[in-house]
């Protein structure tokens, strides 16, 4: 049986031994870890920056003079595995003094190293590159031991023979000897250049007068001039104002009339839209109405026209039936006609010609009258002629036809019976 442990990202976890006997560790850092009672051995290691104060008193320079150094170091536990084990390897079960003790006497030692061959103005006037080169020189000693330096700084550099105070001093008196000289230099200086400046000032003063006087003139002509063209300018300012009033008003005007025109070209939609809406309530009013009151018509008058179709029909159904019935009608007595004909034409030729000449002159009244018929309802009958004999003639010449006439009718020849019979 065993016990997770578990650690968070600024702390690292060892665990050695294992269930078979194994002396191998194990490194883990910011999770968990397995360990097996009586068995694995867990062990902790701080991976915190550790914050180490190097001082150094009494270190000569490579010029002899000692100085007290104060120096500040951040450094820290690295977390690859490898370099892991390293700082396992020398601090583990150590306490955090430990550790920094062991870091502290490293870097004091290379920094008392690098402080002997160094001068002061090097030390003192470029700390950065002395802490620089503090840090270089440590990192592969720290490293080895599985820290690294995150940074380095030079915190004070001081001496108990008051070197840099003279130096200070030096370059203090140095300065304000360069300054008292500064200042002679600089009222000499200032007295030949002032003597130079007034003379140089007559004669400027003297070219002055000169040039003020044909600077006048010139002016007097400049001012002529400048105003001359300052009224053609003027004149010319006014027209172009004038023009561009007339430019302006006509492009006034010219918005003018697009306003107009937008304003007609609203007016015409406005009006086109009114003629949309009359237009479709003319349809909805008139034309919708009218059009049904049209297929209504056209409905009623295919309803007439259907029934006169139908009545048509049926009346020449009728028509057809009455024809059919007359025809059979006509056919019968037609055919009773023949029978009756045919019957008197046998009987005929039985009686022979005299019969034939006896049937006719039988005839011959019933037609005389058929033909008198009309003449029944002539109450006189007048006929003009010059002469007597004229109507003996037309009588005589009637009754002469008379003959020719019954026997184109029926073939009956009477003048030739009446010579037989004569």
């Amino acid at each position: 049986m065993g016990n997770c442990h578990t650690v968070g990202p600024n702390e690292a976890l060892v665990v050695s031994g294992g269930c078979c006997g194994s002396d191998q560790k194990t490194y883990v850092v910011g999770g968990w870890a397995w360990a097996w009672w009586l068995i694995s051995d867990i062990q902790r290691m701080s991976l915190e920056v550790m914050t180490i104060l190097c001082r150094c008193e009494n270190i000569e320079t490579s010029e002899g003079v000692p100085l007290d150094v104060t120096g500040v170091a951040q450094v820290k536990v690295m977390t690859e595995n490898e370099l892991l084990g390293y700082a396992c390897e020398q601090f583990l079960g150590k306490s955090v003094m430990e550790i920094k003790s062991v870091i502290l006497q490293t870097l004091e030692g290379h920094l008392r190293a690098i402080l002997g061959t160094l001068t002061v103005e090097q030390i003192y006037q470029d700390r950065d590159k002395f802490a620089t080169l503090v840090r270089e020189v440590a990192a592969p000693d720290v490293g080895r031991m599985g820290i690294e330096i995150l940074s380095f700084t030079i915190k004070d550099v001081y001496d108990k023979v008051e070197y840099l105070s003279s130096l200070g001093k030096t370059q203090t008196a140095a300065v304000q000897r360069d300054a008292d000289i500064g200042v002679a230099e600089a009222e000499r200086d200032a007295g030949i250049r002032e003597a130079e400046c007034k003379k140089e000032m007559m004669d400027v003063k003297f070219v002055a007068d000169t040039k003020m006087a044909d600077s006048k003139r010139e002016l007097e002509m400049q001012k002529a001039s400048f105003n001359q063209e300052v009224n053609t300018k003027k004149a010319e300012a006014q027209l172009a104002y004038e023009l561009q009033a007339a430019k302006e008003q006509q492009k006034i005007r010219l918005e003018e009339i697009e306003i107009e025109v937008v304003q007609r070209k609203k007016q015409i939609t406005i009006e086109e839209k009114e003629i949309n809406r009359t237009e479709k309530e003319l349809i909805a009013t008139v034309k919708r109405p009218a059009e049904a009151e049209a297929y209504k018509m056209q409905q009623l008058a295919e309803g007439q026209k259907i029934k006169k179709v139908l009545t048509a029909q049926a009346e020449a159904e009728k028509i057809r039936c009455i024809g059919e019935a007359e025809a059979s009608s006509i056919e019968a007595v037609g055919k009773a006609e023949a029978e009756k004909m045919r019957m008197k034409a046998e009987a005929y030729q039985q009686y022979g010609e005299a019969a034939k000449t006896a049937l006719v002159l039988e005839a011959l009244p019933k037609i005389a009258g058929k033909v008198a018929a009309p003449l029944a309802k002539t109450n006189e009958i007048v006929i003009l002629s010059g002469e007597g004999s004229r109507v003996t003639g037309e009588v005589n010449r009637l009754l002469a036809e008379l003959p020719v006439s019954v026997n184109a009718l029926t073939g009956v020849d009477l003048t030739k019976k009446t010579m037989e019979n004569g």
